[in-house]
């Protein structure tokens, strides 16, 4: 299975830690963000990730470059960020036809189970299953309402006043036809262009596993305190 490992961002909310060096490389407890993920799609079956950049693009050439193990890893830079929705538009070509691929937010700290998800995705119709989590702060985060049966009833990137706390955990595993619903343009987010359309067409499973946005400073010291007694290995199935 394949996976677009989206590290395009700027990183502009963890400054002065991304004027050196890419989000997708900073450190949780001295451990790369994009190593605990690449860690985490191996265990769970991924094969093969492409991982987007636009800035400090050396940087993550050399830790590629020194990494063994799987998964394949293929790097595509960026000159400029397309948002992640375009970023996996334009690298259509990744995914052949008829495959499920999966979508990851590199900037989400997580051990979830990948292959629960992948079992909940096998037994519904819809387009998409997205992971979900209950945000500690609804307004920051894609807010989602869910029908009994997991349907998702509707989506609102960072609501001013959320209905409920669950939320996109930025990780989603989509069928080859979501390729086709995501518009032309610069920047094309998933959370602002694509989702909101996609309401009544896509799943939601709530990842029971720990889930963190490491976006901002406050977070990211978060992390270095709870990701050690939380990082328990997934299991391979559910």
């Amino acid at each position: 299975m394949k996976a677009f490992l989206l590290a395009g961002g700027l990183g502009e909310r963890l400054r002065p830690l991304t004027l050196t060096r890419p989000k997708c490389l900073v450190p949780i407890n001295g451990v790369p963000l994009l190593e605990i993920w690449l860690d985490l799609c191996a265990q769970h079956g991924i094969t093969d990730v492409v991982v987007n950049v636009s800035q400090h693009p050396a940087l993550v050439r050399d830790y590629l470059d020194r990494r063994s193990g799987p998964p394949h890893v293929e790097l595509l830079i960026e000159s400029a960020p397309k948002g992640s929705g375009g970023t996996v538009r334009d690298a259509r070509a990744f995914v052949g036809p008829g495959e499920d691929f999966w979508i990851l937010y590199s900037d989400t700290l997580t051990n979830a189970n990948l292959t629960a998800l992948a079992d909940a995705h096998r037994r519904n119709d819809g387009i998409m299953t997205m992971g979900l989590f209950h945000a500690p702060v609804p307004t920051a985060v894609g807010i989602v309402e869910c029908a009994k049966d997991g349907r998702i009833l509707s989506f609102t990137e960072k609501p001013a006043q959320p209905i409920t706390d669950l939320a996109n955990a930025g990780i989603c595993l989509a069928r080859e036809d979501l390729l086709a619903r995501i518009p032309q343009g610069p920047l094309v987010d998933f959370g602002l262009h694509v989702f909101p359309d996609l309401v009544g067409q896509m799943f939601g499973h709530v990842i029971e596993e720990f889930v963190l946005d490491i976006g901002t400073p406050a977070a990211l010291a978060a992390a270095e305190t709870t990701w050690a007694t939380a990082r328990v290995p997934s299991r391979r199935s559910a």
